[in-house]
């Protein structure tokens, strides 16, 4: 068996030499050219079926140096994720097990991975198909600077969602093969969007993989995602995904290490050759992180207290790996203060979009009898969230507005002051008004994380946030659900750290009020339709930018009187880089906004998101109904953009 085995092995490399798989020795000089393959350097894939009884490893060595006519000798592995013994020529009479070897695999481009805002997303089977996943990462390397990749130190980590394992190893050995030193991996490939970050600047990392699509619907049948943020936490800018976007066309071939599966369960370091893998504990950083932010004595003092009740769904998504850790072992919140803890790879079946229609057990939970004084909620990978109080919602317009007037008396990291306050150019207009009393640095930009992080890194910006459930400041440079939930809760602790057991306490519905009443308030909500048909939604935006062009100031929609319209495009102040198309704006004389944008968060169809905003600063008017005080203007929406026509829906499937 050993004589035919070595054989195989021989037919193998020969085969392999054939079909151009070549082999590159890394981390040591063990690599032996065999004199039958001319200057290949050759890797030996010999199918094995398990198990071999009889059959020592050091007969097969020994047939297959005979074999190949190597008289120096051999080493090998077993690799049950690959199905196949590597045998390894060597100089040596043996080689460590932590020596390996770079696979080139021939490739082709693969049209569709343009990587977005978030990433690259798509249904897992497309992921699953061949080397899917292997050329986008590969054209990832190609793209990074050359010391960002050799010797380099890159994070690993993702929102647990299924497809993850299997991807963590792919990409482990792509990256050991494409020269990086070492890759920080979460325990069991599991680091939130936010804890990434994080890890990313504590450890001075080149930059990160996150797996993940983020809020959408996790298992075989739904979405896998991913994305790189870079050096500075940040995600990937545009001179890096356009560059993936086009190697990713052009690609040839893929370098792969013949490295074990890692054991991804156990904290450890495992070394091959210089290429090191350290399996981390996903919480640790970001807890330490969040310890030097916020004042974990004053948030303890409030969620401890027997008035008060605290409710926080993980959707069993990501950050149900982080609740107890941070809730309830550090603050004492009781362990039923978390619903959905445990995190699955299929979600539990839920939808992981912290809202008023997908986390509908929350919301159940917060209108109900006996409700709780404060809830929250975060999605997928855990950098959104969603802020309730008892029978009470706040919008995330209000809620980074709310934070940001409060930010300095109520939490330490920002004691000395704000830089600058930020906000996505759809988000509602609170939080300019907060900048515009407080004399802070404003900035409006377009949807996307990586143009905070841009004016973070230059100083220019410590809060922000996003209507899409977004928020977060300059600790990192990712949103940050967890540190929203703390923001807020520091917020009601800071109010009510003088009450006595049995007060009426100050609420959220309180806070968000008096709000109002001190800066008047903007109603808003957003209108979501998705999975529409791609080539409808885009030439609905075509003929919104035609209208949008032609309109003038003056011009009558409904009752309301244009000021301007446009295409929004924003230059960054940093770099001057500039960002066209970002939304279709129609903004009217009395400060109401109309705004039309294709959402690039989904894997499949098209999802048309309108938003509309009246501004009301008369206290008699400030307690109405959202759908109410907006419907004027919803109407006006819907007339000038014929959605219900060309959507083939007659009312949206999520209303924020």
């Amino acid at each position: 068996m050993a004589m035919a085995i070595a054989a195989m092995a021989t037919r193998a490399c020969i085969g392999a030499a054939a079909m151009g798989t070549s082999s590159v020795g890394h981390g040591s000089a063990n690599a032996a050219t065999p004199s039958s393959l001319g200057s290949l350097q050759c890797v030996c894939f010999v199918p094995r079926s398990r198990p071999l009884p009889g059959l020592s490893w050091s007969t097969v060595l020994r047939e297959v140096s005979g074999e190949l006519g190597i008289s120096q000798g051999c080493s090998g592995q077993w690799y049950g994720h690959l199905n196949r013994i590597v045998v390894k020529a060597s100089s040596t009479a043996t080689a460590g097990a932590e020596d390996f070897q770079v696979v080139v695999t021939p490739t082709r481009g693969i049209e569709g991975q343009k990587t977005g805002t978030s990433g690259l997303r798509k249904r897992v089977k497309v992921f699953q198909e061949t080397n899917y996943l292997a050329n986008w990462v590969q054209s990832l390397f190609y793209s990074l600077p050359t010391a960002d990749v050799e010797g380099g130190t890159l994070v690993l980590g993702g929102d647990g969602r299924y497809f993850n394992k299997e991807a963590a190893q792919i990409i482990i050995k792509i990256a050991a093969g494409n020269g990086v030193a070492k890759i920080l991996v979460g325990r069991n490939g599991i680091l939130s969007t936010p804890a990434s970050s994080a890890v990313i600047r504590r450890h001075k990392a080149n930059g990160g993989f996150i797996m993940t699509a983020s809020h959408n619907m996790a298992g075989p049948k739904h979405d896998w995602g991913i994305k790189f943020n870079y050096k500075s936490g940040q995600p990937a800018p545009e001179s890096i995904t356009d560059k993936i976007y086009g190697h990713t066309l052009s690609i040839t071939e893929i370098k792969t290490a013949t490295i074990p599966d890692v054991d991804l369960s156990e904290l450890g370091t495992f070394k091959y050759g210089n290429f090191t893998v350290e399996v981390i504990d996903p919480v640790t950083d970001y807890l330490d992180l969040l310890k030097s932010v916020f004042d974990f004595d004053l948030l303890k003092s409030l969620l401890t207290r027997p008035d008060f009740r605290f409710k926080f769904d993980a959707m069993y998504a990501v950050t149900a790996a982080y609740s107890k850790p941070i809730f309830v072992d550090a603050l004492g919140a009781p362990g039923s203060s978390i619903a959905n803890g445990k995190p699955l790879e299929d979600f539990g079946g839920l939808h992981p979009d912290p809202n008023l229609t997908y986390a509908a057990q929350l919301v159940k939970t917060m209108y109900g009898p006996n409700a709780p004084d404060f809830g929250a909620a975060s999605d997928g990978d855990g950098d959104r969230n969603m802020i309730m109080g008892n029978r009470f919602f706040v919008t995330p317009s209000d809620s980074v507005a709310i934070i940001a007037s409060s930010a300095q008396s109520a939490i330490p990291y920002f004691k000395n002051g704000l830089k600058g306050l930020a906000r996505s150019m759809p988000t509602s207009g609170a939080l300019d008004r907060v900048a515009k009393k407080l004399q802070l640095p404003f900035f409006e930009v377009p949807t996307g994380w990586k143009y905070f992080g841009n004016l973070m890194d230059a100083g220019k910006l410590s809060v922000c946030g996003e209507e899409s459930f977004g928020t977060g400041s300059d600790h990192i440079r990712e949103k940050d659900g967890i540190w929203a939930v703390l923001a807020w809760l520091s917020i009601i602790a800071h109010r009510n750290c003088d009450k006595k057991v049995g007060e009426k306490l100050v609420s959220v519905e309180d806070i968000t009020k008096e709000h109002w009443d001190a800066y008047g308030r903007n109603y808003f909500t957003r209108y979501d339709y998705e999975d529409c048909e791609p080539r409808s939604a885009t030439y609905m935006l075509e003929q919104l930018r035609k209208l949008a062009t032609n309109s003038k100031p003056g011009d009558k929609f409904g009752n309301f009187t244009l000021q301007y319209s446009d295409d929004f495009q924003y230059i960054d102040p940093v770099d001057q880089s500039v960002a066209s198309k970002q939304g279709v704006r129609f903004v009217f004389k009395d400060g109401s906004r109309i705004i039309f944008r294709l959402s690039g968060t989904g894997s499949a169809g098209a999802t048309v998101r309108v938003y509309t905003e009246k501004y009301e600063s008369d206290k008699a008017k400030l307690q109405l109904d959202s759908q109410v005080a907006l419907k004027p203007l919803i109407e006006v929406a819907l007339k000038i953009s014929d959605l219900q026509e060309f959507t083939g829906m007659d009312k949206p499937t999520v209303i924020t």
